[in-house]
């Protein structure tokens, strides 16, 4: 069984925003991927980015540079 750890969880209105999100982060380099929403969360599209909690600074310019809405932040135990 996998421990499980502290994580960040971005969820987003639409399943284009997710997939612009993975696009984005994987040419800049920037952590994370995309995971199905959790349990503990709702959101629209049931996708959402799980990355590591460091690295949320990085994540916030990166979808503010690339225009990426966002439904919400979390930190969640994943």
């Amino acid at each position: 069984m996998r421990t499980k750890q502290l994580k960040l969880i971005v969820t987003f209105h639409t399943t284009t925003s997710a997939m612009a999100m993975e696009n984005v982060c994987m040419k800049s380099g920037v952590p994370g991927r995309l995971i199905p929403v959790p349990r503990d969360i709702t959101a629209s599209c049931g996708m959402s980015w799980c990355a590591p909690v460091e690295a949320r600074s990085v994540i916030e310019k990166t979808v503010k540079e690339a225009g990426i809405e966002t439904d919400g932040w979390y930190e969640l135990m994943v």
